[in-house]
């Protein structure tokens, strides 16, 4: 069970990409998105390829939890605003939420960082991925996924390859 927690970032519009290609490598896909993402996203199309709806939303106290347990987690694409509420333990959103625990948890975190070059300079930015890093986190290059050409798909195989090592490392 992979969660591939998904912010509002240009791949976030093409991310059932992902999805179909990481459930041909067997993964069972349960997609969490930011509040923002989730409004981007092809929701019915994601829904119909994993077989549930996307969440995005913290459940009400009244309200059982049906997020199964995960092997690992993605985050993909990762912004600059979730990095650094994550890396702060900021626990605001569902997608935070999951974040947290499973970095508390000490579960397999891939991360791919989709940001501005501009904020990517920002020093903020460079020391929550080291802190993120430190703890365990697998991070991409930034902005790894971006094709060479504007006409070229994102480069989903960047996270095709991590998936692959770490299901080496599962088995």
């Amino acid at each position: 069970m992979l969660y591939l927690v998904v912010c509002a970032a240009p791949p976030a519009r093409r991310i059932v990409e992902l999805v179909e290609a990481v459930r041909r490598d067997g993964w069972d896909v349960y997609v969490i998105a930011t509040e923002t993402a989730h409004t981007w996203l092809p929701n019915d199309r994601l829904a119909a390829v994993t077989g549930r709806p996307v969440s995005y939303r913290q459940r009400h106290p009244d309200e059982p939890s049906v997020l199964p347990r995960a092997d690992a987690v993605a985050v993909v694409p990762a912004t600059f605003n979730t990095i650094n509420k994550w890396a702060t333990g900021i626990n605001d959103s569902l997608a935070l939420g999951i974040l947290n625990e499973a970095l508390g948890a000490g579960m397999p975190i891939i991360v791919s960082p989709y940001v501005k070059p501009t904020l990517a300079r920002h020093p903020a930015f460079d020391a929550h991925l080291r802190l993120l890093a430190d703890h365990g986190v697998r991070l991409t290059a930034t902005e790894a996924l971006r094709p060479a050409h504007d006409d070229q798909p994102f480069r989903w195989n960047v996270i095709l390859d991590e998936l692959h090592r770490l299901s080496a490392r599962l088995s």
